[in-house]
């Protein structure tokens, strides 16, 4: 079966202005441009769109969805699966957040007792499974399985203060780097603050600290697309200025 750009979007739930502009950036291509002038998408298309919207939904950004999707290795059923695993990782943390709910729901019913540390469970939990989707195998690789599982561990532990130190200390640290970032210093004042709200954004994490693997760390989030996405993507070359302001705060160069 063959679609208009009007027919497809309706089909797909989105705009056709989105379909307009991927086939712009040459993410999706029409399969041909019919005597009116009409783009015509076919079942190729089609089922590129939905590989699209998966990554979409997975969050990942459109330059990385197309270099996926247009690489000559993309295996449609592979991805699939794939995306398939992913999104019962995700069913399986929004399980533990409406599991909480429900003992929030019951304590304030007074049906059960719940302690401070059960209330923020979910949410510990969601911040490993979200840190071991997207990075995990990259620093287990680079730091080992046990370093990894300390981690975690740590992180389950926290207590309700902690864990809402960590959260405003992470707010912090993309302020401070944001105003360090405009003034192009990686050792000025404004970047070495970030470097060290950065270290102690860490120690929340790490079982204990290191200059060498703080440094490290800092040189994968360059070296790795995912880290680097991560940080630029509110603005492009980020992620090497905190690189070189670590390697500064360190004296690792």
């Amino acid at each position: 079966m063959e679609y208009t750009v009007q027919k497809l979007g309706k089909l797909a739930g989105i705009s056709t202005r989105t379909l307009r502009y991927y086939d712009e950036i040459g993410i999706l291509k029409p399969a041909r441009i019919n005597s009116s002038g009409y783009r015509i998408y076919g079942q190729a298309e089609v089922d590129r769109l939905q590989q699209i919207l998966f990554y979409r939904e997975l969050g990942v950004s459109l330059d990385n969805i197309k270099k996926i999707v247009t690489a000559p290795s993309f295996d449609g059923a592979q991805a699939l699966r794939e995306h398939r695993e992913k999104l019962l990782e995700k069913r399986a943390q929004l399980e533990v957040l409406i599991a909480n709910v429900e003992k929030t729901i019951a304590l304030s019913e007074g049906r059960i007792d719940m302690s401070d540390q059960e209330k923020f469970e979910g949410f510990k939990q969601k911040m490993i499974d979200d840190n071991e989707k997207k990075f995990g195998e990259e620093v287990r690789q680079k730091y080992g399985n046990d370093a990894v599982e300390k981690s975690n561990a740590k992180v389950k532990n926290m207590t309700q203060e902690q864990y809402q130190e960590v959260t405003a200390l992470e707010q912090q640290v993309r302020e401070a780097l944001a105003q360090a970032f405009a003034t192009g210093d990686p050792a000025g004042e404004l970047a070495q603050k970030a470097a060290d709200l950065h270290k102690q954004w860490l120690t929340y994490y790490w079982s204990g600290y290191s200059k060498e693997a703080h440094a490290g760390l800092a040189q994968m989030y360059v070296d790795d697309d995912r880290f680097r996405a991560y940080y630029d993507k509110e603005q492009p070359g980020i992620a090497e200025f905190l690189r070189d302001a670590i390697r500064i705060y360190t004296g690792i160069i």
